[in-house]
């Protein structure tokens, strides 16, 4: 199984339609990119953490490839949109690929130099290496409760 730690605003929508992907195993919501671990959400939504709401996948390579994986990314929100996805407004919300090996970060690279085409050279997505992520727990928590 490989790993992916992807960023696209608001993490709760990206983890539902990322689940339904073929060939994902597993997803789940955290906080990636900032300066401290662990975090809050209360900390991260102040922006000065520099975090962002990811979505971790784990999913098979037999089924589904890295490259796969990120076009659906770049569908699933405006990688044109700096700090922002919808209503949502912060640098949490940003769009960012968190790489985990040199491996994915040319992958990456490679897939955002050609989507880019399609975007007329407007996608900011930024790619970094994983640093600092943290499942949103206490978060997480809070949301299945305000649900029941």
């Amino acid at each position: 199984m490989e790993i992916a730690t992807l960023a696209l605003g608001c993490f709760w929508e990206p983890e539902e339609k990322f689940s339904k992907v073929k060939g994902i195993t597993n997803t789940e919501v955290g906080y990636c990119g900032g300066n401290t671990n662990p975090t809050t959400y209360e900390e991260v939504c102040t922006g000065s953490t520099n975090h962002a709401e990811v979505v971790k996948i784990e999913f098979d390579e037999k089924i589904i490839s890295y490259a796969n994986l990120l076009e659906k990314f770049f569908e699933m929100h405006d990688p044109t949109s700096l700090n922002r996805q919808g209503p949502d407004i912060g640098t949490q919300y940003r769009s960012e690929i968190f790489f985990t090996n040199d491996n994915q970060k040319k992958i990456a690279e490679e897939v955002r130099l050609r989507l880019n085409k399609k975007y007329n050279g407007k996608i900011i997505t930024n790619i970094s290496e994983e640093k600092n992520y943290c499942k949103a727990e206490d978060y997480h928590q809070k949301f299945i409760q305000k649900r029941s």
